[in-house]
């Protein structure tokens, strides 16, 4: 168990590097190719846009030609396509490598996930999620860093050399145990969606895929605004990071032992309050400070979430490949309608408006988790 952890956490550390890279260089990119708020949340939309399409065509994969074969297959399409992200000289290109690597994202979580889930004892799946999850917070860190260095330094030689790691891993995890056999059995993709409690798990995991979508895109131009450079933009990311993956284990743990609603409950109230202060500062520290704030209680969702999808999809009967590319599908809708949607809201209204939205989201869901849990204890009776 321990060595295919490390294989799987080695792997999503990587795709989420891909992913994470791409924020500090919205002001390089805006500079040098005219790009406003709603096009550079376009840019940044593409990776999950790319998830969103291939979501559910991912996880059925995972089924049918098992785990270790669909993260391979991700692997080396995520180093294919970020080669060609490196060389693009027009945003037609860049938007069209990102969807690509969106892709590749997906088949290898929905792939790495299911592999996971399929070994681990169930007293311990928030745990391992969770520690899989903290290891792509930590990709999501070294992502910024190797941004700001992609701006000084060229995205040739970044990109190129995260492409050779991407494809070293794919050899690693063909050589690793398990995750071989393919099972396309199971309940159906309409059986799975039809449950009560996997949707509630599919919104909980869209939830905290909108916070990130709306704070990836305005808060990088909003501390360029302020005066931040490249390197500041990248240490607040990176200070950002650095929290959400320490939390994240614990978050798993807390689930495993009180159920996932609880800590769930929390990163609501938290989310919701901090949202609505991140436009207010005038200055880059406090406004830095409240995104750091912001991720971490967004950062709550992400191990309870799935740990919730994943066993709702195992008591009808489905696979875990479609559970995790039911994961994908809802946070690739999530980041879409929050990068894309949230920057076209900013460039028609102000920041403050896709941030209030965002509270108001939060406080709705409280509300039905809520009424949920009366409704409960009313029919217990």
């Amino acid at each position: 168990m321990r060595r295919l952890l490390t294989v799987l956490c080695a792997i999503v550390f990587v795709d989420t590097t891909f992913y994470a890279v791409v924020a500090p260089l919205l002001p390089h990119y805006s500079d040098d190719l005219g790009l406003s708020k709603a096009s550079a949340g376009i840019l940044f939309a593409a990776y999950p846009a790319g998830t969103l399409v291939a979501a559910v065509p991912s996880g059925l994969l995972a089924a049918r030609i098992g785990p270790r074969r669909t993260v391979i297959f991700g692997l080396a399409l995520l180093g294919v396509s970020s080669v060609a992200f490196a060389l693009a000289e027009s945003v037609v290109v860049l938007d069209a490598a990102r969807v690509v690597q969106g892709v590749a994202g997906a088949c290898s979580w929905a792939g790495s996930l299911s592999w996971l889930v399929g070994e681990a004892p169930p007293e311990r799946r928030g745990e391992l999620i969770g520690t899989v999850f903290g290891a792509a917070i930590g990709g999501s860190l070294l992502g910024p860093v190797l941004g700001g260095a992609a701006g000084a330094l060229g995205t040739a030689p970044v990109f190129g050399a995260l492409a050779a790691v991407a494809l070293a891993l794919a050899v690693v995890a063909a050589r690793t145990p398990g995750g071989a056999r393919g099972d396309a059995g199971g309940a159906t993709l309409r059986r799975t969606v039809a449950s009560d409690r996997v949707r509630l798990g599919m919104w909980l995991v869209v939830m905290p895929g909108l916070g990130f979508g709306v704070i990836d895109v305005l808060v990088p131009l909003r501390l360029d605004d302020l005066g931040a450079g490249q390197v500041a933009i990248s240490a607040a990311f990176l200070v950002a990071a650095v929290g959400e993956g320490l939390l994240s284990p614990v978050v798993g743990r807390v689930a495993d032992r009180h159920g996932p609603l609880r800590p769930i409950r929390f990163g609501l109230v938290a989310s919701a309050v901090v949202v609505v202060l991140i436009p207010v500062p005038t200055a880059v520290v406090p406004c830095a400070l409240l995104m750091v704030l912001a991720t971490a209680a967004f950062g709550t969702f992400w191990a309870p979430s799935m740990s919730l999808l994943s066993e709702s999809a195992e008591a009808v009967g489905a696979h875990q490949g479609l559970a995790f590319g039911l994961v994908n599908l809802a946070w690739a809708v999530g980041m879409v309608g929050g990068a894309a949607g949230g920057g076209a809201l900013a460039k028609a209204t102000s920041d403050a408006v896709p941030y209030a939205v965002l509270a108001v989201i939060c406080v709705g869901t409280l509300v039905g988790l809520a009424r949920r849990r009366t409704a409960a204890s009313m029919s217990a009776r």
